[in-house]
């Protein structure tokens, strides 16, 4: 006999609609799983065996504990906003959807830290207790949707980063339960640095492989005392990127330091914030600087004799709060202002030497010209984070293809001069042939010896990370099979 609500006779869907007090908290039916088949990296797409919404941990714990038990494969969801394949489920796992636990559970301002739930929005929390003096620092640019949550599974960055550092910098302890269904905690007390293994680094930017954090103690920083802001137009990108090397090698650490390329300028001027940045230019730096008032002043105008040095066409330091938000909001629609000026695009997220920076931008160049497909350029060009944006029309016939392999191209030229595939936006579906780039077969197989210790059976997130079976795992097994001799 069928379950009052439940138009299914799988005993799964059953029973973890049980887990979730009925059919309110469960989705089974294909044409409610279609808007779970991916998540920002729209690509691949695959369907969910089914979509379920814990209220709280031991909701979570229950349901990883049935799958584990009956080899079902699932993953967590947060927002959906990754952008490497993170979230899709790629062997129709259950989707443990965790944004219904989303509460701010409290704020210690003495202590500096407060404890979320893993969706609870980024944003929201510097919004909850700016009245107080305080915020959240890591911002990526999904912050206004993203969650804390799938913040910590990537170990998201953001513009300001370059000062105050990425997601894992501003975690101070985790609730995690495991892929077996047990739930540990992780940095009691918010203490920072507890003795032993960093379990909170390890788990910080894993990728949801090692278990699924239900709660999160983070970092909370006082607002800067002052805080200014700096627009600068370059004729030439070569100019605009050595401008970026001598404000770092002057030893100033500017909060945000950003750089967007002709391509990028043009996508964010025909979107829903322009700001009437000149269309003849071939780059902008977006620079801002904070801290104690005393002092800011000289950083600044260091900063515009700099650009001057190298042949800006135009600076200006933002006169009030209203002109510097439009500026930033610019910035941060970025990647979504793709859509403006192509059909479809990918995102990129390598890593390079600051130094390498025109080196790389037109090694990028080449790759456009090769494939045939414009690719915008935005960036933390503080800290060598590159974005190289491909555009491309997935209805024509092989375009789909010609991005993936320039993609990837680009993210070759970043491993070349000493780089990273990777700075935010983590591995996942997208990336993970790209590791080959920059770890060895052996690297690889320690890499997954870890994950099989928190995930043996490998039913959490399967297929993510690490590249598609091949050298890599007989690497593994040779190493298993001397081990038992």
């Amino acid at each position: 006999m069928r379950k009052k609500g439940i138009q299914t006779n799988d005993p799964h869907i059953q029973a973890l609609a049980r887990i979730v007090g009925g059919e309110k908290s469960i989705l089974y039916k294909k044409e409610d799983l279609i808007a779970y088949d991916c998540d920002g990296f729209t690509v691949h797409r695959h369907l969910p065996k089914a979509v379920v919404f814990p209220k709280n941990t031991e909701e979570v714990a229950a349901i990883v504990k049935y799958c584990h038990e009956h080899d079902l494969p699932f993953l967590a969801r947060g927002a959906g906003t990754g952008l490497s394949g993170g979230a899709i489920p790629l062997n129709g796992e259950v989707i443990i959807s965790l944004v219904r636990m989303k509460r701010l559970i409290s704020v210690d301002l003495e202590n500096r830290r407060a404890v979320v739930e893993p969706g609870f929005v980024n944003l929201k929390l510097t919004n909850s207790i700016s009245d107080r003096g305080y915020y959240y620092a890591p911002d990526p640019s999904s912050q206004y949707c993203c969650t804390i949550g799938g913040n910590v599974a990537e170990n998201a960055g953001g513009a300001h980063c370059l000062k105050y550092g990425v997601t894992t910098n501003h975690i101070l302890g985790l609730e995690v339960v495991l892929p077996n269904g047990e739930i540990i905690e992780i940095g009691k007390n918010g203490i920072p640095d507890p003795p032993g293994y960093d379990l909170i680094g390890l788990l910080t930017g894993s990728e949801g492989t090692l278990g699924i954090v239900t709660k999160i103690t983070v970092r909370i920083l006082k607002n800067p005392e002052a805080k200014q802001t700096v627009l600068a137009y370059f004729d030439r990108v070569e100019d605009a990127s050595q401008a970026v090397s001598d404000i770092i090698s002057e030893g100033m650490v500017p909060a945000a330091l950003e750089m967007m390329d002709q391509t990028a300028i043009e996508g964010v001027e025909a979107a829903a914030f322009p700001v009437g940045h000149p269309k003849d230019i071939e780059a902008l730096l977006l620079i801002e600087v904070d801290g104690i008032s005393a002092g800011i002043s000289e950083q600044i105008e260091e900063i515009l004799r700099i650009c001057r040095n190298r042949n800006v066409r135009e600076v200006k330091v933002a006169q009030t709060e209203e002109e510097r938000a439009r500026w930033w909001a610019n910035r941060k629609t970025g990647f979504g202002a793709m859509g403006a000026i192509s059909p479809d695009y990918l995102v990129q997220d390598g890593v390079i030497p600051r130094s390498k920076l025109p080196e790389v931008l037109k090694n990028i160049q080449q790759i456009s010209k090769k494939y045939g497909l414009r690719i915008a350029n935005i960036f933390h060009a503080g800290d060598g984070n590159l974005h190289p944006l491909v555009l491309f029309d997935a209805s024509k016939p092989g375009e789909t293809e010609k991005a993936l392999a320039a993609g990837s191209e680009c993210l070759q030229a970043c491993a070349a001069v000493g780089g990273s595939i990777t700075g935010e936006h983590g591995v996942g579906i997208e990336k993970k042939e790209e590791m080959r780039f920059i770890f060895s077969d052996e690297e690889i197989a320690a890499q997954i010896d870890i994950r099989d210790v928190f995930n043996p059976k490998n039913l959490l997130n399967a297929g993510k990370l690490f590249p598609t079976p091949g050298r890599c795992v007989e690497v593994k097994r040779e190493k298993k099979q001397r081990q038992s001799l």
